[in-house]
C-alpha cells in the first residue's frame, strides 16, 4: 500500500469531508405530555445540522390543523440545500438521536410533523397499513408512525412541498371522518360527581349485592309467562335416570333397561349465576359505585392540545356557572328507577331519575352554560350540540358488559324483577359540589374518573 505524505493526507481528508457533507434534520415531537399552552410554546422544534452549520429553531404549532404546519415546511427548506440529506426521527421511533432512517435520502428534502392524536393514528394506518400505503404510493411521500402509543405526532417526508401538503390534506379528511364516526369512542365528558357522598355509595353497593348475592327475592318474578318453562327446566335437571320398559306378547315378564343420564350438579352459587346469565345480568353491567355521577356533555378529545383547551374552557366559565346557580347551593333528589333505552324486558340502560330540589331550573341553566361554552369552542360534535339534556344517574348499562365474543345485536338485560323491587327506591338527596372534566377509562386514587379540570359549585348559603 502506497503511503501518502503528510500534506497530501490532510488535503484528502478535507476534500472527503466536503464531498460527503450533509445536513441531518432532527425533528423532535413536542407537547407529548399534558402541559400548559405556555410550556408547550417554550419547547421549539430544533433542527440540528452538523458541526459548523447554522442552527435553526422552529416554533411549535399548538393546532392540529394541516394549514398550521406550513411554517415548519418553510423552515425545513432553509436547511435542506444539500442533495443528500437524511431525517432522524429518533424521538418518534424510540431510538437515539444518532439513528437515521434508511432509504430516506430521496424523500428527505422536506418533512413536517403533524399532531394527529394517539387515538387517531390507527385510522391513518388503516387495516394492515393499507391506508398509509395508499397515501404513500399516491402522493410520493413517506409517513413515519411513532412507536410509542403515547405520542400524538406523525411525520410526513417527501421530495416536494406540494406532495406533503396533498398528503396532509388527505390525512386531515381521514381524521375528520373518524372523529364523526362511532369507531372513535368518546374520550372525556363533563361530569357532576355523586360518588363523593359515602352514604350513596353504600346504597349502590347494597343494590348490587342484593341482585348478585344469594338472595333470589328480587328476581323470582322476572319471567312472567315463562315461569312454567323455568320450572320445567329445574324439574328436568333433577332427573338422572331413564327407564325403558318392554313387554313381549308371549311372556308375563317385563324387561327394564335402566340408563343413567349424566347431568351437571349445580351448587347454589352456580345455579344463581346461571339464572342471572339467563336474564343477561352480570357484575360488569353495573356502574361502579365509586364512579357514580351525572353526565352533562360527552366529548371526543383526541390529542393533548384539545384536552388542554377543554380544561381552559371549564376554568374560564366558572363565574358564569356560579351566576346561573344564583351563587346558591344546588341539591338533587334521586328516586326510583327507569329505563332509558328499550323495554324493561330488554333494557339497555337503567337509571335513577333526577329531580332538582326547589324545581327552579338552576341546575339545567348551569349545565347549558357549560354546553354552550364547549360548543362555541368547537369541541362538541354537531349531533351532541343539538342533543336535549336529560340529567340521569345510570345504575346499569348493558354496553359495559365484558363479552368474549363481539356481536352486532344490541345488548340488553331483563330488568323486570329489579324494577319490581327498586322501582320506587328512595336513593336520597345530595348536594352537587363541583363539575369535572373527566377522562373515561382512567381513574384517580379515590376510584373516580381522572379529573383533568374542575370548578366548584356554591356550598354555603349566603346571608345578606
Amino acid at each position: 500500500m502506497k503511503k501518502m505524505g503528510g500534506g497530501e493526507d490532510k488535503q484528502s481528508a478535507v476534500d472527503q469531508k466536503n464531498k460527503h457533507k450533509q445536513i441531518t434534520s432532527v425533528w423532535r415531537p413536542v407537547c407529548t405530555q399534558a402541559i400548559s399552552k405556555e410550556e408547550c410554546l417554550e419547547k421549539d422544534v430544533i433542527v440540528e445540522p452538523e458541526d459548523g452549520d447554522e442552527v435553526l429553531e422552529v416554533p411549535c404549532s399548538t393546532s392540529s390543523n394541516v394549514s398550521n404546519v406550513q411554517h415548519v415546511i418553510k423552515a425545513a427548506d432553509a436547511v435542506t440545500e444539500a442533495t443528500d440529506s437524511t431525517i432522524s426521527c429518533s424521538a418518534l421511533q424510540g431510538g437515539s438521536e444518532d439513528t437515521v432512517l434508511e432509504g430516506e435520502s430521496e424523500l428527505s428534502k422536506h418533512s413536517v410533523s403533524i399532531k394527529v392524536g394517539a387515538s387517531l393514528i390507527r385510522f391513518v394506518q388503516g387495516k394492515g397499513g393499507s391506508t398509509q400505503k395508499k397515501i404513500e404510493d399516491e402522493m410520493g411521500v413517506r409517513i413515519i408512525i411513532p412507536s410509542s402509543k403515547k405520542d400524538d405526532s406523525i411525520i410526513i417526508a417527501g421530495d416536494s412541498m406540494d406532495s406533503i401538503t396533498r398528503a396532509s390534506e388527505n390525512i386531515q379528511k381521514i381524521i375528520d371522518e373518524a372523529v364523526k364516526s362511532p369507531s372513535l369512542d368518546y374520550s372525556h365528558f363533563i361530569s357532576l360527581p355523586l360518588a363523593i357522598h359515602p352514604e350513596l355509595v353504600d346504597k349502590l353497593l347494597n343494590f348490587q349485592n342484593s341482585i348478585l348475592g344469594n338472595d333470589d327475592g328480587c328476581l323470582d318474578d322476572n319471567q312472567g309467562s315463562n315461569s312454567n318453562e323455568d320450572g320445567d327446566r329445574k324439574l328436568n335437571k333433577q332427573v338422572d335416570v331413564a327407564v325403558e320398559l318392554k313387554a313381549d306378547d308371549d311372556k308375563e315378564h317385563v324387561n327394564a333397561n335402566i340408563t343413567k343420564i349424566p347431568l351437571v350438579s349445580y351448587p347454589p352459587t352456580a345455579s344463581k349465576s346461571s339464572h342471572l346469565s339467563d336474564l343477561g345480568i352480570d357484575k360488569s353491567i353495573f356502574i361502579k359505585p365509586k364512579t357514580f355521577h351525572l353526565t352533562v356533555l360527552m366529548l371526543k378529545l383526541w390529542n393533548k392540545d384539545r384536552v388542554n383547551e377543554a380544561a381552559e374552557v371549564l376554568q374560564r366559565i366558572s363565574s358564569k356557572v356560579m351566576n346561573a346557580l344564583d351563587n346558591r347551593p344546588i341539591a338533587i333528589r334521586l328516586k326510583g328507577l327507569d329505563c332509558l333505552r328499550g323495554s324493561l324486558a330488554k333494557a339497555r340502560v337503567l337509571y335513577a331519575p333526577v329531580e332538582e330540589i326547589g324545581s327552579e331550573g338552576r341546575l339545567l341553566r348551569a349545565c347549558q352554560v357549560i354546553i354552550d361554552a364547549y360548543t362555541e369552542a368547537g369541541l362538541v360534535l354537531e349531533k351532541d350540540a343539538n342533543y336535549k339534556l336529560k340529567l340521569h344517574a345510570t345504575v346499569m348499562n348493558a354496553r359495559h358488559r365484558k363479552r368474549k365474543k363481539w356481536s352486532r345485536e344490541p345488548d340488553s338485560f331483563d330488568a323486570r324483577g329489579i324494577f319490581k323491587h327498586y322501582g320506587s327506591e328512595e336513593w336520597g338527596e345530595y348536594l352537587i359540589r363541583e363539575a369535572h372534566l373527566s377522562q373515561r377509562f382512567v381513574f384517580d386514587g379515590n376510584g373516580y374518573y381522572h379529573c383533568c379540570a374542575s370548578i366548584p359549585f356554591p356550598e354555603n348559603i349566603q346571608v345578606d
